[in-house]
């Protein structure tokens, strides 16, 4: 947990070991954490050099209160943080400069290898300042459904995502549960029914196109730097977030009808993305026959006779 101030495992360990007690011996510290005496001593006194911990006469340790320690601490890494930060700014600045004179060759990077493209994925979103929009389909070959960590990271940060998903990717395994996690964190999502191609944005700055194209081809991908081909990129997927369909899979979304249940919604919100029966079952874990039961009941509810009326008045009332 202290790792982000310097402190390694053992370290930590031994600082909470004196935080609990008013005083402990590097003999009493070896035994309860099964380190020997010289190993405890060496590390308390390391603590002690840092002002984490006091020495005692009598050879014993105390820790430092951790209103005084820890904050110290912090505020050293605050400062460190703010350097790095406007060394960041100065080397963007800088880069932004130089870009105006460069080469073709030089606004386009190839990457290559499943490492390389997962590593890209990641930078490209913690890249963005303002949003991420996104493009994806099947296959997944880098990061696989479930396991973009850097979506939750940049969210929390107060970037905004948007996504496009093809419509087949959500009878892939996990795939609504996947679009309902990133709908519960704030992203936006939308379905088409072809995509052209995968992409990844980071505001009007970077771009990852991936080059490959179906699963067995050799893994691949440009990165876009600020280019007229990068601006082309952005009205691409403009032009189809406009006209895909928005996806919700939230109770939240049927408004205050307590007849509608989140489930509810997410059956309307994928039959409405085009799923068949089959898919939307599957995604869903109900058997095809409980699906059907369940929409024929909407459809009452709703006192239409057809799934295309059932569509419209779900969109009417806000259910889905």
């Amino acid at each position: 947990m202290l790792e982000a101030l310097g402190l390694t495992d053992e370290e930590e360990a031994v600082y909470r070991h004196l935080v609990a007690r008013p005083s402990a011996s590097a003999g009493e510290i070896g035994a309860a954490l099964t380190l020997p005496g010289p190993r405890a001593d060496e590390l308390a006194r390391s603590l002690a050099a840092r002002g984490l911990v006091s020495t005692l006469p009598g050879e014993r340790f105390c820790a430092v209160p951790p209103a005084v320690a820890l904050g110290a601490l912090l505020t050293v890494r605050r400062d460190e943080l703010r350097t790095a930060e406007l060394a960041l700014i100065a080397l963007a600045e800088e880069h932004r400069s130089a870009a105006a004179g460069r080469a073709i060759g030089d606004l386009i990077e190839v990457v290559s290898g499943v490492d390389a493209l997962r590593q890209r994925f990641a930078q490209v979103q913690h890249a963005a300042k303002e949003q991420v929009r996104s493009f994806s389909t099947a296959p997944f070959v880098a990061v696989p459904i479930g396991e973009n960590a850097a979506e939750e990271q940049g969210v929390k940060r107060g970037v905004s995502y948007r996504v496009v998903v093809e419509r087949d990717l959500l009878t892939a395994p996990g795939a609504a549960q996947e679009a309902v996690t990133s709908l519960r964190q704030g992203v936006q999502v939308r379905v088409a029914d072809r995509l052209p191609i995968k992409l990844i944005m980071a505001d009007s700055a970077l771009a990852l196109v991936p080059l490959s194209t179906s699963a067995g081809d050799r893994p691949g991908a440009v990165l876009l730097h600020g280019s007229g081909l990068l601006a082309a990129v952005e009205a691409l997927f403009e032009a189809v977030w406009e006209r895909a369909y928005p996806l919700r899979m939230d109770a939240s979304a049927a408004g205050a009808d307590p007849d509608i249940t989140e489930l509810d919604a997410k059956i309307l919100s994928l039959l409405l993305a085009g799923l068949t029966d089959e898919a939307v079952a599957g995604q869903l874990g109900l058997s095809l026959r409980t699906l059907q039961r369940r929409i024929r009941q909407l459809m009452d509810l709703a006192g239409v006779r057809t799934r295309v009326q059932l569509g419209w008045q779900a969109a009417q009332r806000g259910w889905a």
